[in-house]
């Protein structure tokens, strides 16, 4: 059981442990007689989601074998540390790139990336995905040409993308990832709906990450058709689980001026 108890020695008894659980009276609960908060597992499992670590004032709540907790200046006051005009622009910035220098990541800084990915929120702490950075140019060609032919196999899905590769197989050697020096696959055990929506969550996160590093990305759509059709395609690079998205990533060959146009949503306010 990653949490363990409460160091009492630090506990105030405010009690915020007991809303912080996404699970409330699962594990933490209020003696009725001495006051005190008090934590008992029931035999229950742990979302090991942190919120009970993350909100205690005092840093009373005893855990193990989950990783180190960390802070930052401001951690309390984050629309001054980073305010919404910059993470507004930051988030508008972000866009697909598919020209990429040969140049290699250096990987730590490929590993600053799998570290924001992994801090990515996700369905009631669910965390079944497995991180795999491919950079060899030779598995990536073989992933490329197993993909493509398996899109290829369906004639109508065909029809959609036979002009594109045709314009693409004459720029790219590796057309489907745009000849990118890496591409980070996302496969997870989870192959239902929650499952797609942490991976997206994820995949944000590491996009996001990357752009602030330098870095280009593009979400590759061809992968994750083609897998859905053939789960054989990610064996080819020996990825576990049901279900697999990929992302290219790299140094990008183009540079991007302005932040396209895009249609004002109209909310509803009820």
């Amino acid at each position: 059981m990653p949490i363990v108890g409460i160091d009492y020695e630090k506990c105030n008894g405010c009690g915020v442990c007991l809303t912080a659980c996404p699970l409330p009276g699962y594990f933490y609960s209020r003696d009725v007689e001495s006051n005190k908060v008090i934590y008992d597992s029931h035999g229950k499992k742990c979302l090991i989601c942190g919120q009970c670590i993350s909100q205690c004032p005092e840093d009373a709540i005893l855990y193990e074998g989950i990783g180190d907790t960390f802070t930052f200046d401001r951690i309390q006051d984050i629309k001054s540390y980073s305010p919404y005009d910059k993470i507004f622009n930051t988030l508008a910035a972000l866009r697909s790139t598919r020209r990429y220098k040969k140049e290699k990541v250096p990987q730590d800084i490929l590993e600053k990336v799998i570290r924001a990915m992994s801090y990515a929120t996700t369905g009631i702490n669910m965390r079944a995905e497995t991180f795999t950075i491919i950079s060899n140019q030779e598995t990536l060609n073989t992933l490329s040409d197993a993909i493509l032919e398996e899109l290829k196999k369906e004639e109508s899905q065909w029809r959609m993308f036979r002009r594109q590769f045709s314009l693409m197989n004459a720029i790219y050697e590796i057309p489907v990832f745009y000849d990118a020096p890496h591409v980070i696959f996302i496969s997870s055990q989870l192959n239902m709906i929650m499952g797609g929506f942490n991976v997206g969550n994820i995949i944000t996160y590491g996009r996001l990450a990357a752009q602030s590093l330098g870095l280009g990305t593009c979400w590759n759509g061809w992968t994750q058709i083609a897998n859905n059709s053939n789960p054989k395609i990610r064996r080819v690079a020996k990825l576990k689980g049901p279900l697999l998205i990929a992302f290219t990533i790299g140094y990008p060959d183009v540079k991007f001026y302005r932040v396209p146009p895009r249609s004002e949503k109209v909310a509803r306010f009820i």
